[in-house]
């Protein structure tokens, strides 16, 4: 589904982005409208779920957690029951920062976030090699962000 977003939508919502905590005349003065029509313009598009929330953005680095690795995961079993059960464990492990299904060499990529490469092997070993339908596992360690930021830009 296409949404069609006017300028003054695309300004909302990159001041949003950049601050979700901009007070509402604050976010209407910068976008040349008064508070009233801000305010519906962003409940019409949380309506519509274009905005989907708001959160806190934490510093993994500042929290201890500098270490990034991907780990490509193949599955010996791609049937949709087995694709699930896959899923929905995969979405009970805090440590996975995403997880995608993809085409190619392997049935997922998934980005663990750990305190170093001990506690990364510790998350392999007691929660990521225990899911279902798990075949084999191939790991690449980040050595550096080179671009790291919110995927979605206005």
């Amino acid at each position: 589904m296409d949404i069609d977003l006017d300028p003054i939508d695309r300004k909302i919502l990159a001041e949003l982005t950049t601050n979700a905590r901009i007070s509402t005349a604050e976010l209407a003065r910068k976008v040349g409208l008064s508070k009233t029509p801000v305010a519906h313009r962003i409940r019409q598009m949380e309506e519509m779920g274009l905005i989907t929330g708001y959160r806190a953005m934490l510093s993994p680095l500042r929290l201890g957690l500098s270490h990034v690795t991907y780990v490509e995961v193949s599955l010996d079993d791609t049937r949709e029951n087995a694709l699930q059960r896959f899923n929905a464990a995969i979405r009970g492990i805090p440590e996975v920062e995403e997880c995608y299904m993809i085409a190619g060499g392997c049935d997922y990529l998934v980005k663990i976030r750990s305190k170093d490469v001990g506690d990364f092997r510790r998350i392999m070993a007691e929660k990521i090699s225990v899911l279902p339908h798990i075949n084999n596992t191939s790991s690449h360690v980040s050595m550096e962000a080179v671009v790291e930021q919110n995927p979605v830009t206005i």
